[in-house]
């Protein structure tokens, strides 16, 4: 502490070491309290809108003025939030392009949404150019379109979900289908190595059967000539004596040697002229081939009953409309009998569904994916059709039974003519008459397939079919007679 007295007032001075360290201490605490405020703020980052005032290092913006037309930190916010002049200055939430945000007519803040024309306005275009629109809050208008995305990207999410899950659906589809088709491979493969093991068994035997044959023939051959060369060994020493005799010229001793030769009479000998080696291979092919054709049908008629079998685990359940059934028909009770008859029956006539030319019916039930099977007896009946169609089957007119159409039918004619309604008409040669035929359909693979149950045998296939439109079982019973009024009846699926 300075005790100096002085008689008189000094001048005061001003202490320059003391001032500048004050100074000195002064912006270092400035400094030290920029640098704080500084740490404790987030520095902008990509995506971030960052500070318009702050120089070098940008920090983060707290808020945007739309009078100032700037984003500011919270440093440099502070101003807008003590000063009474600022105060009145509307901030929002940080934004890029302040200037886009301003009407470029009136300079004013865009606060209001025309819903008349969808664009944003500031209060003095909702007072003149859209007085008479439908001005609401931009904040407003911004709630509601906010939750009109919220269930598009809600949609969308959920769109992306049943994507997501038909992708597995036919991953596992294809997973499915790859087994099934390494089965078929492996069935295939050991059928048809069975099949070639039989051919090349049959051929063996067929070669077998010829070169026996042949030996046996050669060996009798051989006997016959050892036997001809012995006769002819024998005659020709007779010859010798003969020719010996032939030039005595002693009488009496010629014919004494002709006697006890008997050379007038030689040792009878085998008829050669009905000898024959020459065997018959007529017949042989033939034979071995139709116990080939013989081996081929059982091992076709197992592979036919396994295949039914497996198409009859997709047995449905189908009954009778009659709503579509023509008056011509009589349906049972539980429309699981179509019967033809002689008088229009009870059925109403005016209904839209109900076929008005063709003698037919269909199911209650449509198919439009999948596989599905169903039989139907056909026992005592001299013509019938039967098969699917589509939806759209013309109810009122003639009915062409064709693919073309939209039908995939067969039929019995006559008692005895089958015949597949194909393009063209295939007729078919059955080695029985079916009691019960199956109709098998595959919507995917485009296949329909007609089987005789009772003989596991498969009539006919349309395959490569398009479809469209729901498929509807098919059934006509024929029109009435004497030899023709059997019903047909959809029988229940009985696996043997």
């Amino acid at each position: 502490m300075c005790k100096e007295t002085f008689t008189t007032r000094p001048d005061l001075r001003v202490n320059t070491l003391l001032c500048e360290m004050v100074a000195q201490f002064r912006e270092s605490e400035q400094q030290k309290t920029s640098s704080s405020s500084s740490s404790q703020q987030q520095v902008a980052k990509p995506g971030d809108f960052p500070c318009d005032v702050c120089t070098g290092t940008k920090l983060k913006a707290l808020k945007s003025c739309l009078v100032c037309l700037t984003s500011y930190c919270e440093t440099h916010l502070e101003p807008h939030l003590t000063a009474s002049s600022l105060k009145r200055h509307q901030l929002i939430d940080p934004v890029g392009n302040l200037e886009g945000r301003m009407c470029t007519k009136h300079d004013k803040p865009l606060e209001l949404f025309c819903k008349t024309d969808q664009t944003c306005v500031c209060m003095l275009c909702s007072a003149l150019d859209h007085k008479m629109h439908d001005v609401v809050p931009m904040k407003e208008e911004y709630e509601g379109k906010k939750a009109e995305l919220g269930k598009t990207e809600a949609d969308i999410q959920q769109m992306i979900q049943k994507r997501r899950l038909k992708i597995q659906e036919l991953k596992q589809s294809v997973s499915f289908n790859k087994r099934n088709a390494d089965r078929e491979v492996a069935e295939g493969v050991q059928v048809f190595n069975a099949l070639i093991e039989s051919v090349e068994r049959r051929l063996d035997e067929l070669i077998k059967t010829i070169k026996d044959k042949q030996k046996t023939t050669e060996k009798k051959a051989k006997a016959y000539i050892k036997k001809l060369e012995q006769e002819i060994s024998g005659l020709m020493k007779r010859s010798a004596e003969v020719e010996h005799f032939s030039h005595t010229v002693d009488h009496l001793h010629l014919l004494q040697s002709v006697q006890s030769l008997n050379i007038k009479h030689p040792p009878p000998t085998k008829d050669w002229t009905k000898v024959r080696v020459c065997p018959s291979y007529e017949g042989t092919v033939v034979r071995a081939v139709a116990q080939l054709e013989e081996t081929l049908s059982k091992e076709m008629k197992k592979l036919l009953e396994a295949e039914l079998k497996r198409v009859q685990k997709y047995a449905v359940d189908v009954t009778l409309d009659a709503d579509t059934a023509h008056l011509d028909l009589f349906l049972s009770c539980d429309r699981k009998e179509v019967h033809p008859v002689k008088a229009k029956n009870y059925l109403k006539q005016d209904n839209p569904e109900r076929f008005s030319v063709c003698v037919c019916v269909l199911a209650n039930q449509s198919f439009s994916s999948g596989k599905f099977y169903y039989e139907v007896q056909v026992k005592g009946k001299t013509g019938w059709d039967l098969g699917v169609t589509r939806e759209s089957i013309n109810r009122k007119g003639q009915v062409p039974l064709s693919p073309q159409y939209g039908n995939w039918t067969i039929w019995l004619r006559n008692g005895n003519v089958y015949e597949a309604l194909d393009d063209p008409s295939v007729l078919l040669s059955l080695k029985s008459q079916p009691q019960k035929v199956g109709v098998f359909v595959d919507y995917q693979e485009g296949l329909v397939s007609f089987y005789d149950v009772d003989a596991a045998a498969l009539i006919y296939s349309f395959t490569g079919c398009s479809f469209t439109e729901s498929l509807f079982p098919y059934f006509s019973p024929g029109v009435w007679g004497g030899k023709n009024s059997a019903p047909l009846i959809i029988s229940h699926v009985r696996v043997k």
